[in-house]
């Protein structure tokens, strides 16, 4: 089944998995609406600037879109090595305003698709921190909770990933009423502009990573393609772990499998 004439909204459409995202789904018959704070110009039919880390620039560039959207794939966000206020006002906060904001333009039986990481796959041990972080409503009370739970720049990108998985859990059935289905992608280290980033923040923690652990964009962006598609609305509040076998091999060595 194509997706001739649906209409997707992309936010990190102008490089990385977002950009690659878009390609795809272009090729296949989609409409792409995107939204980034870099000009996002091949594969796109609309592009609104936007800075996630802004609550006011999300309502506005929210304002500017007057059309209707089949499926949203939430793909921007910002690395390791930025301050962590900004990684979480990115990565948790202005995805969740966005996606708020946007709702009411969202299709009946439309998708939304969330970028994570396998860095938040840990997001069951820091539940009780998570929980209260969620009850946030403001990006910044969230760089407030930050401080005083002593977050560093590292520790916060996991932890901004690990909301972004709860959220998606969480709003599950939440718009059941308009047959939304929401659902989580957590990559492993995919060759993008900002794997140095993340290659750097791995080097920090004295970790490596095996041959053959790097993805590609297009990888990600297949899984995606496929999440927006009607025929996969039933994968609802799940978080889907895509990277080539790097978990299977960790819990392979931690269990002695």
């Amino acid at each position: 089944m194509s997706l001739t004439d649906k209409r997707i909204i992309v936010t990190g459409a102008a490089s990385g998995i977002g950009a690659a995202t878009a390609k795809l789904l272009k090729s296949q018959g989609a409409y792409i609406i995107a939204f980034d704070l870099k000009e996002a110009t091949e594969h796109v039919d609309e592009y609104y600037p936007i800075d996630l880390s802004k609550t006011g620039s999300i309502i506005d560039a929210v304002a500017k879109y007057k059309g209707k959207a089949d499926a949203l794939c939430n793909i921007a966000g910002v690395p390791p090595t930025l301050p962590a206020q900004v990684q979480l006002k990115v990565n948790f906060f202005g995805l969740r305003t966005f996606t708020e904001a946007i709702l009411p333009q969202l299709n009946d039986g439309a998708s939304i698709v969330n970028l994570a990481s396998m860095a938040g796959m840990g997001w069951r041990q820091n539940i009780d921190l998570l929980k209260q972080c969620l009850l946030l409503e403001s990006a910044e009370e969230g760089a407030q909770f930050l401080i005083d739970n002593d977050f560093t720049p590292e520790a916060t990108y996991g932890f901004s990933k690990e909301l972004v998985i709860l959220y998606t859990l969480q709003k599950a059935k939440t718009w059941a009423d308009k047959n939304i289905s929401i659902k989580a992608v957590s990559p492993g280290p995919i060759d993008t502009p900002i794997l140095k980033d993340f290659m750097a923040t791995i080097a920090k923690k004295k970790k490596v990573l095996p041959p053959g652990s790097t993805g590609k964009a297009e990888d990600i962006a297949s899984l995606v393609a496929y999440l927006c598609r009607p025929a996969a609305h039933w994968i609802n509040g799940q978080n889907i772990i895509i990277d080539g076998g790097l978990s299977a091999l960790r819990m392979k060595g931690q269990f002695g499998i």
